[in-house]
């Protein structure tokens, strides 16, 4: 059983919540899922299953697009609604602070950027997550990393009583925290914020709208899919033989990673050129069915 389900994940479940749901229901404990949703998340979750586990890093290094809301006026430990609070802005500064300020302050976080996660997330220290650490007490400090925000479009700003609400939807690469943008935008006002709605849309090449409930969820074959994720190749009778004994065959029509297909559309191996002696050769480093 090889393929992907698209699933648009509910509110108050881990992302390993909605894997365990896709385990029991289609009987097999070979499923994983492309980048990570917070509990308080919706939206785009990818799921592979059997040999689409394999194919899932190619999905979670892709961009992606959130719709969120930031509040703008408290800090919580975890940048998020989820978390305590720490820290509440002073009102008269949280009263002067204009539409534009908010709309400047949130372009300067468009392109490539340097950002520092939020310290109870996924990421792992020394073989344990840094939401792990600071629930046994740990004081903990993630350093900063490469991050690029593609876009960044401020839909709505609400001055509420002693808050600000700003809608804003973000399309940014991989490993992007959207809590930490807006941490850094509250600090930058010298208010505080954190987020309280965040919906994934997209996680290339996948919206939204393809998305559905595990229940209703139908898995897609690995070859509907792949078309989307590399180019391919189309191989004869012979060639898919090859391939599938973890042979070598003509080389591809340029470098970079094929998927390639076998005569009825099905997804046979991933191919990459290599050389072998003087000879450049299409080698694979993933084959369907088999345990390379």
């Amino acid at each position: 059983m090889d393929g992907f389900l698209l699933i648009d994940k509910a509110g108050g479940m881990t992302s390993h919540d909605v894997v365990a749901m896709a385990r029991k229901k289609l009987d097999t404990k070979k499923v994983g899922h492309a980048g990570t949703l917070d509990p308080m998340a919706t939206g785009v979750l990818v799921l592979g299953v059997g040999i689409a586990t394999r194919l899932l890093t190619y999905i979670t290094d892709g961009k992606k697009t959130y719709e969120a809301t930031i509040l703008l006026g408290k800090s919580t430990h975890t940048d998020d609604k989820d978390g305590d609070l720490t820290f509440t802005g002073d009102q008269e500064i949280i009263s002067k602070i204009s539409d534009d300020q908010i709309k400047g302050e949130l372009a300067k976080f468009i392109g490539k950027i340097k950002q520092r996660p939020s310290s109870v997330s996924a990421i792992k220290i020394d073989g344990k997550t840094a939401h792990a650490r600071v629930r046994a007490g740990e004081s903990v400090e993630i350093a900063e990393r490469d991050v690029t925000i593609y876009e960044l479009i401020t839909k709505e700003i609400r001055n509420l009583s002693n808050v600000v609400e700003v809608d804003i939807s973000v399309t940014c690469s991989a490993g992007t925290y959207i809590r930490a943008i807006a941490r850094d935008l509250g600090s930058h006002l010298k208010i505080g914020g954190h987020l309280i709605t965040l919906r994934r849309s997209l996680v290339s090449p996948f919206s939204i709208e393809q998305c559905k409930q595990v229940k209703d969820a139908d898995l897609i074959p690995v070859g509907e899919v792949i078309e989307k994720l590399f180019p391919t190749r189309n191989l004869d009778l012979a060639q898919s033989s090859e391939i599938r004994f973890g042979r070598v065959i003509e080389q591809n029509s340029k470098e970079g990673v094929f998927a390639a297909l076998d005569n009825q559309g099905n997804f046979v191996a991933l191919l990459e050129n290599k050389l072998q002696g003087n000879l450049v050769v299409a080698a694979p480093i993933l084959v369907a069915g088999s345990g390379q």
